[in-house]
């Protein structure tokens, strides 16, 4: 176990580097090598099987979302992309959970609890956990490519902030009502406001 340190401090220069640009949403961006009622199935198993789960309709829409961009010609996907604008709509409205299926997801995304949760990240890993409150996206209106990364395995407490163009690491913890803007490395437990490592787990 490690003493508390500073986050990855960000390059030093006049300007900040614009973030290239997001996943344009063209394409089915749902994870490859899995059909999509197997993926639907898995995200279901993730949610403890609970059909009232706000959290696994979300993802469902999700996954919806990005099926129907592999539907062509373009014609025939109108009445898949009527329905999905709507059922997008609806789970910000009665969930109260915004995952937009330019969002590339991978598997085993779980959204615990349910209300506040802002997912705008330039991707999510698999094995990913997030609770609510959570608020993932820009730090700065200027730039409104930079959004974070969540690599694989990540937990996020309730009421997390993580915003801009930074790296959450592969099985990073963020604690709750964290506030964090920048990279986290792999394996760290971070907290606080701004965010601190607080000590780094054990691989394995």
């Amino acid at each position: 176990m490690s003493g508390p340190a500073e986050l990855h401090p960000a390059p030093k220069g006049n300007a900040k580097p614009k973030a290239p640009p997001l996943p344009d949403g063209a394409v089915n961006a749902n994870p490859q090598g899995i059909g999509f009622w197997k993926l639907v199935a898995e995200d279901f198993a993730t949610h403890d099987r609970d059909w009232f789960s706000q959290g696994f309709w979300t993802l469902f829409w999700h996954r919806f979302g990005n099926w129907r961009m592999s539907v062509r010609p373009k014609i025939l996907r109108v009445p898949f992309t009527i329905v999905y604008r709507i059922m997008f709509k609806m789970s910000e409205w009665v969930c109260g959970i915004k995952l937009s299926y330019n969002v590339p997801v991978g598997r085993r995304l779980r959204i615990d609890h349910f209300g506040g949760i802002i997912i705008g990240a330039r991707s999510i890993g698999s094995d990913v956990c997030i609770r609510q409150n959570t608020t993932i996206g820009i730090a700065d209106p200027s730039d409104k490519n930079a959004k974070p990364i969540i690599c694989d395995g990540v937990q996020i407490g309730a009421g997390a902030v993580i915003l801009g163009n930074i790296t959450i690491g592969a099985n990073a913890v963020v604690g709750a009502n964290a506030v964090v803007t920048k990279d986290v490395p792999p394996g760290a437990v971070v907290g606080g406001v701004p965010a601190r490592i607080i000590r780094l787990r054990e691989p394995g």
